[in-house]
């Protein structure tokens, strides 16, 4: 099963593509199986954040994906530095996605 990743950041311009290039090179890093990585604004992901299996964000808007990780349909992977491959990297197998979307 593919996954699909949501990274969101305030504006969902330069901080959250930043943000989906470094996710895309730790995926395939880990031989993840991704069909998609799209990269928003909070707004628009916090609003969607359950059309996706993992949602990639900056540690400071936890709370804004409460809904969305107590619905138990999304991975929710709150970031201090969302340009850190070393950080998405451990964050990602710790939460098992490694394995459960391996090629």
């Amino acid at each position: 099963m593919a996954a699909k990743i949501l990274c969101a950041c305030a504006n969902g311009s330069g901080t959250s593509l930043m943000m989906q290039l470094t996710v895309e090179r730790v995926a395939k890093k880990l031989n993840m199986d991704i069909s998609q990585v799209h990269h928003c604004a909070l707004a628009e992901g916090t609003s969607t954040a359950t059309n996706f299996d993992i949602a990639c964000f900056p540690r400071n808007f936890e709370n804004m994906f409460k809904a969305a990780a107590d619905s138990g349909k999304v991975v929710c992977i709150p970031l201090k530095n969302v340009l850190s491959d070393k950080e998405i990297e451990e964050k990602f197998v710790e939460a098992g996605l490694d394995k459960k979307f391996a090629k």
